[in-house]
């Protein structure tokens, strides 16, 4: 099962608003998910997302989209979750 980060729209028309969620690949871009991390707001440009549920799908291996990492980015989580796997990597190789 291949799992992505996304946003899904919600909000009246010409007023949107995304929740950042977990789906699979194959679901439609409104329809089911697996688990809602966080809401984006455009207008206010008010990004929430819960940095814990967001490295955990991570380090579980969900891909994100380009908009979901570049919000990611901007909250620091991209950077975290980086230094983690960079870790990780490093961890296993000393001796």
């Amino acid at each position: 099962m291949s799992v992505r980060m996304r946003l899904k729209r919600i909000g009246k028309k010409k007023q949107p608003q995304y929740r950042v969620v977990v789906a699979e690949a194959r679901c439609p871009r409104d329809g089911r998910f697996i688990e809602a991390v966080g809401h984006y707001d455009p207008k206010n440009s008010a990004i929430t997302i819960k940095e814990e549920k967001a490295l955990y799908w991570l380090s579980c291996g969900a891909q994100p989209t380009e908009t979901v990492r570049s919000l990611l980015r901007k909250k620091g989580i991209w950077d975290k979750f980086q230094e983690m796997t960079r870790e990780k990597k490093e961890g296993g190789v000393k001796i």
